[in-house]
Parts: C-alpha cells; sequence; structure tokens
C-alpha cells in the first residue's frame, strides 16, 4: 500500500469494513427527511454493545440534562433528541471498535485529542441549537479518522512510523512510509464511508464554508497545540481567533477551553476510556500548564529513609510497615512518579496491588493483576532481580493504562525462599523520561529492604 485510494481501500474493506457499513448507515438515515425514530433505533439495537453504550451516555450529565433516566433508546431517542443519540452512536460505534482493534499509545493520545476536540467544538458554539452543536461535535471527533483508522491496524507502516515518531516533519514522514497522509485518507475516507457535507467541509483544503466549520478547525488545533500546556503562545494566538469567532473576550474563552477540557475527562470515562484522560491537557497528573519533568532522585532523601527503615528492622520487624516506608521512598527518593507493590494473592496464584503510590494508579488495583507462572501478557515484569523492563510499543493493560509497557519501568521482585511472592513497580507514567543506572541501583537498595523483612519474619 502506497497511495491513498490503496489505504482507503485496505481500512475501509479488509480492517474496519463494519464500522464503515455502519457509520454509512447512520448517516444516510440523519440526511433523509423520511428517518423515523424507530429505524435509528434499530440500527443501534442491532449491536448489544453499541445499545448498551448508548444508554448509558444518554444517561449522563453531558447528554442527559433533564436527569430524567432512560432505559430503552425509542425513550432515548425521544427524551434527548434524534441527533443527539446519533451522535452518541457515532461516537461509541467509533471508540469502541478502534479500542478493541488495536490500542497502541498512538491512537490513544489520537482518541484522547479527538474527544477534547469535540468537546471544545460543542461546548464553544454559540445559541441553543442542539443539533448543530451534535453536528460540530461529530465534525471535530472524526476530523483525523485517518490518523485514528490507520494506528488501530497491525500493519508494517505503523509500526515503523511508531518508532520514528516524534518528527519535526510529521507529514513528510507520513508520506515517505505510507505513500500518503493522515490528511489525505481522512479526506478518502469521508467520502468512501459517506460521512456528510459538514465533515466533508471540515476536512477540505478550502476556506471555511461556515462559522461552524470554522469552529471546529479552531477546536481541533486547540486540542493539538494545549497538549503542550495552556500557556503558549501557540495557544494564545488560538484563543484569540475563537474569541473573535465567537463574540467573547479572549480570557473569558481561556476560562471556558479549560472548564471545557475537564469535561471531556468526565466524558472520556462515560464513553469507557478512561484511561486516555491523563493525555489531556489539564488532567489530574499536572496543572496543564507546563510540561512536566521527570522526578529527580535524592541521595540525601534516599540515605534518610533507608536508615529509617533499618531502625524499624532492628526493632520489630513489621512487613506491612515496612513495605510502606519502600514505597514511600522509591517515589520520594528515588524519584518515579508511580509505583505498586504487588502480592500473592491466597491461591498463590497471582500477584495483586496491595500498596500504590502516584497519579493515575487508583485504577492497578483493581486491573493490575500478574500470573506468577508469567502465563499472561505481563510476564516480562517477573524478572529474577531488580531490573529496568525497556519500553515497548504496545500497553499492557490497554483497559486500565495506556504506560505500562509503554514507557520503562522498574521491577524488583520478592521472594519467600525460593517462591516469588511479591513485585515491586515503578515507571513515570506518560513522560518520555529514561532510567537510569543511578535510580536502578537506589531502588535495588529499597527492594533488599522489603526482602530482608521477609527473610527476618521466616526465621
Amino acid at each position: 500500500m502506497h497511495s491513498t485510494r490503496a489505504w482507503v481501500d485496505y481500512l475501509s474493506q479488509v480492517e474496519l469494513p463494519v464500522l464503515a457499513n455502519t457509520l454509512r448507515r447512520i448517516n444516510q438515515l440523519t440526511e433523509s427527511n423520511n428517518s423515523t425514530v424507530s429505524e435509528l433505533a434499530a440500527v443501534i439495537l442491532n449491536d448489544a454493545q453499541l445499545t448498551s453504550q448508548v444508554l448509558r451516555l444518554s444517561n449522563s450529565a453531558f447528554y442527559n440534562h433533564s436527569r430524567v433516566q432512560v432505559s430503552t433508546v425509542s425513550r432515548a431517542i425521544t427524551l434527548i433528541g434524534f441527533d443527539a443519540v446519533k451522535s452518541m452512536a457515532i461516537s461509541s460505534l467509533l471508540v469502541d471498535t478502534l479500542i478493541q482493534h488495536n490500542p497502541r499509545p498512538y491512537l490513544l493520545k489520537a482518541l484522547a485529542r479527538a474527544l477534547h476536540a469535540a468537546v471544545q467544538a460543542r461546548c464553544l458554539l454559540p445559541g441553543n441549537n442542539e443539533q448543530a452543536r451534535e453536528e460540530v461535535f461529530i465534525g471535530a471527533l472524526l476530523t483525523n479518522i485517518g490518523e485514528l483508522a490507520f494506528w488501530s491496524c497491525q500493519t508494517e507502516q505503523a509500526a515503523e512510523l511508531a518508532a520514528r515518531l516524534p518528527a519535526d516533519k510529521p507529514a513528510e514522514l507520513q508520506k515517505e512510509i505510507l505513500g500518503t497522509t493522515f490528511v489525505e485518507i481522512t479526506r478518502g475516507l469521508v467520502e468512501n464511508w459517506k460521512l456528510g457535507r459538514f465533515i466533508q467541509d471540515v476536512v477540505s483544503s478550502g476556506r471555511a464554508s461556515s462559522p461552524a466549520v470554522a469552529l471546529v478547525r479552531e477546536s481541533v488545533e486547540l486540542a493539538r497545540e494545549a497538549e503542550d500546556g495552556w500557556r503558549t503562545p501557540s495557544v494564545d494566538k488560538r484563543l484569540a481567533r475563537i474569541a473573535e469567532h465567537i463574540g467573547e473576550q479572549p480570557a473569558s474563552v481561556r476560562d471556558q477551553v479549560k472548564l471545557n477540557a475537564a469535561e471531556a475527562e468526565d466524558i472520556a470515562v462515560s464513553f469507557g476510556i478512561p484511561q486516555i484522560r491523563g493525555l489531556m491537557p489539564g488532567s489530574g497528573d499536572h496543572d496543564g500548564d507546563s510540561t512536566p519533568e521527570a522526578p529527580q532522585g535524592d541521595p540525601g532523601l534516599q540515605l534518610s529513609i533507608l536508615r529509617d527503615i533499618s531502625a524499624a528492622l532492628a526493632t520489630q520487624p513489621d512487613l506491612n510497615g515496612i513495605c510502606q516506608m519502600v514505597v514511600e521512598g522509591i517515589h520520594r527518593a528515588v524519584g518515579l512518579r508511580r509505583v505498586a507493590l504487588l502480592m500473592a494473592d491466597r491461591s498463590g496464584a497471582e500477584l495483586l496491588p496491595r500498596k500504590v503510590l502516584g497519579n493515575g494508579t487508583a485504577a492497578w488495583r483493581d486491573h493490575f493483576m500478574v500470573h506468577r507462572d508469567g502465563a499472561d501478557r505481563l510476564r516480562g515484569l517477573l524478572t529474577d532481580r531488580c531490573a529496568i523492563v525497556p519500553a515497548g510499543d504496545q500497553p499492557l493493560l490497554p483497559n486500565c493504562d495506556a504506560w505500562i509497557g509503554t514507557r520503562p519501568a522498574l521491577v524488583g521482585p520478592l521472594y519467600a525462599g525460593p517462591r516469588r511472592v511479591g513485585l515491586f513497580y515503578a515507571d513515570n507514567g506518560d513522560l518520555q523520561a529514561s532510567l537510569s543506572e543511578d535510580q536502578l541501583t537506589a531502588f535495588s537498595h529499597f527492594v533488599q529492604q522489603a526482602q530482608l523483612c521477609i527473610t527476618l519474619l521466616a526465621r
């Protein structure tokens, strides 16, 4: 495949035919003046997972302002509106299909950007025209459908492009590897999948045909630029342009877009993709006004905490207390943003989270489970000694965390005799930071203290 047409045909006929056909059907209903509630409901009800997702969104605060509980698709269309339910169906179908296909990090990042842009466009659009609001939401969500579709596929080109990113001139790199660009693939898919005139206008190369089209384009660029923080020259210029478009003051728009970004995080949860929240500007991991730096180790603090642990071991060893001190030491003194201690369950078959520390670790308690015999995708974490696990190109826990497996990590086992009974895991989350040998050495010192406690208790 080395042309736009080849990629459009491949994505439409080989990789994503169900998505393409369902989107065509939904848009045909929308463009027909004779479409009925039952026809749209029938399309949604043909897919049990889509039905469940639409009903969940229908009861979310983002769509259901009346807070009246909805339990059928037909009722949702009547109460919330034809266009709103159509918007939910398209969004849910897109997200679920792509995530199930291949939740690689670049796809998650592109989805986060698309959803953020969609929420910005919907919330910034002046007036109370619900049809227009849903139109700009879907327009922004699908503006980069070519990029989303490409990253959802397991192809040699996707692996090669991922390995060579980030790049100063991404379009040129896409042209070199794919023979085309994401923009051209998007235009081809919009036409092939019959996504409608409005989206065609959004992705065209010409001037904006309407204020709504202009707002979608601005929102898409804002979502991309805000990834570097809200206080940058490019964001300042973008906010000034948006303020002019919608007749507001730039300061007011700045406040509004930050609120919209927080709204986008909540919507990500409603769509069943909470793992992308940390990829949005202004997420809970940082304040969004600056690019976070990798934490640095503090040798003085390391020594102080290690002394405290040694003193505790010399009196009355308590595994729970010692492990808590070790986790804190790894987080604060070694300089790792996220730390977990996993211990064997009662059956001894799995290692389960017992202590977690750091932003973005709450979901680990329910999902971060490692088979002790290495019979799962997390077997690479089961090293014989403390080690740096290099980054891969696939998340190991795609439904929980975008970064485990795609960022380097420190791991250290705990043993009771010959049996592995625990595992320390630490990484820097979304940061691109590498891990040093000095950090590995310091990490090892802390793990050794927990190991010493187990050994003393065994005696």
